[in-house]
């Protein structure tokens, strides 16, 4: 069986005291009619991104509750690495604090494997058609399979792309490609780095395997480096490897933003938004948020597909989706709330309150074939929906590797080795290490794990 060791930093923060909105509780599901029912308690653990907090949580409250007067929700939001570990040890103890679970492509198999989630197709997408699983995007649905079966449904799919200021271009005279190197990236970001003021380009830099290595990873890919090669021997201090964390290191510390070793997606949201990045490398879903949070910035922002190098793309795959833990209680209910919630009619809901362009995007074929849709996101769609199209989990490097996942190893060994890296990564941001010290610790961190060891996880 599979197996998942949690990170000691993060999990005694875990519990009542961690990040939940008013309405949330830390107790488990209270009363309800059986699994089977639609009535009772659903408590939901999401990661704070603004398409939950500013829409999926409020959208609760005023029409699944009203629609659903018999279901009570709560939520428990997290930063995305607290969110991962207090899932993670809730389903592995079978503590059944939450009936529905925010996670994505990574978790979504192992847990399925290890049979910690419900499966949905069987379970309640077969008895109700009208959810139309047929209609979500296929590189997303795959990621969300296991054997052939969804275990859970995306709420919102991304892959990744740059943002840039089209005014700082013009005023510089330069002019971005729809499919840029890395190489003219960095050209782009020392023209248009005004240090104090405006940075050239702005980076995940916060450790963690889905913070500073998602961005990393992409670069990795493109430049030709893996983790692991078939053998499953590490390759972290491989010339690749470490050309392509030395590229990124170095772009940030040159021409990306101070204090960069704290930031992840929010944070760069926030000074992208603010006029403070000439360029942003990140999730395809940045869009939604510029659009709706900062119309004046969208009105300057042009958008290009993921910088490569030596691959033709170089896109990142993830969705951030929900599941029905197994054993947990209140599973009818949970199930009504993970439908609504990635539903066409929520769309629908979230268009006719906030604007299409506010619609989380990256899930539906519908809503790429919705002029509405088409129209309010003209800037963005078409990118987005290339890229997710693009990627290719399966061969996600230059040569073949033993594992599945574009910008993670999708092992259970990943949610501790992946955090390690960041974390050296994170010093070698900060300045604190050289890039050789910190791959070289990252290499001794994966020759921990025995190939066969590696090789039974994946």
């Amino acid at each position: 069986m599979s197996y998942l060791r949690f990170r000691p930093r993060v999990l005694g923060a875990i519990g009542c005291a961690a990040a939940m909105v008013a309405v949330a509780a830390c107790s488990g599901s209270s009363s309800s009619t059986g699994s089977t029912g639609s009535t009772g308690t659903v408590t939901v653990a999401v990661v704070s991104n603004p398409l939950i907090t500013g829409q999926m949580i409020p959208l609760t409250k005023s029409n699944f509750e009203k629609k659903y007067p018999g279901i009570n929700v709560k939520f428990a939001t997290y930063t995305e690495a607290d969110l991962r570990a207090a899932i993670e040890k809730d389903v592995s103890t079978h503590s059944n604090a939450f009936n529905v679970i925010m996670i994505g492509p990574y978790e979504t198999p192992l847990f399925a494997k290890n049979g910690w989630l419900d499966n949905l197709s069987t379970q309640f997408i077969a008895k109700e058609p009208s959810y139309d699983a047929g209609d979500l995007l296929p590189p997303i649905a795959k990621a969300l399979s296991y054997k052939g079966d969804l275990y859970a449904v995306p709420f919102y799919g991304e892959s990744s792309m740059v943002y840039y200021r089209k005014d700082l271009f013009a005023k510089a005279g330069l002019t971005m490609p729809q499919h840029p190197t890395w190489t003219q990236i960095q050209s782009f970001a020392a023209r248009l780095n005004q240090p104090g003021k405006v940075s050239g380009i702005c980076l995940r830099g916060l450790a963690g395997w889905g913070d500073n290595m998602a961005a990393l990873d992409t670069v990795v890919n493109t430049f030709g480096g893996e983790w692991f090669n078939e053998k499953w021997q590490p390759q972290l201090t491989s010339p690749a490897f470490e050309a392509a964390t030395n590229f990124y290191v170095n772009l940030i510390r040159k021409y990306g933003e101070a204090g960069a070793s704290n930031d992840s997606f929010n944070q760069l949201l926030t000074l992208y938004g603010q006029g403070k990045c000439a360029m942003w490398y990140d999730a395809t879903v940045a869009a939604t948020s510029i659009a709706t949070t900062y119309p004046s910035m969208a009105s300057k922002t042009g958008y290009a597909f993921a910088p490569t190098d030596l691959t033709k793309s170089s896109g990142w795959l993830w969705t951030w989706s929900l599941g029905v833990p197994q054993g947990t209680s209140n599973q009818g209910a949970a199930w009504k709330f993970v439908s609504w919630a990635t539903s066409k009619s929520y769309d629908s809901l979230v268009a006719s309150k906030y604007g299409w362009a506010a619609v989380p995007p990256g899930t539906r074929t519908s809503l790429y074939n919705n002029p509405q849709y088409q129209k309010a996101a003209k800037a963005f769609a078409g990118i987005t929906l290339a890229s997710i199209d693009s990627t290719d989990p399966d061969h996600p490097t230059l040569h073949p590797v033993p594992y599945v996942g574009v910008q993670y190893v999708d092992i259970p060994q990943f949610e501790v080795l992946g955090v390690e890296v960041g974390q050296q990564i994170a010093g070698a941001i900060a300045g604190t290490e050289t890039v050789a010290q910190a791959l070289k610790t990252s290499q001794a961190d994966a020759a921990a794990y025995t190939p066969a060891e590696l090789a039974g996880g994946s």
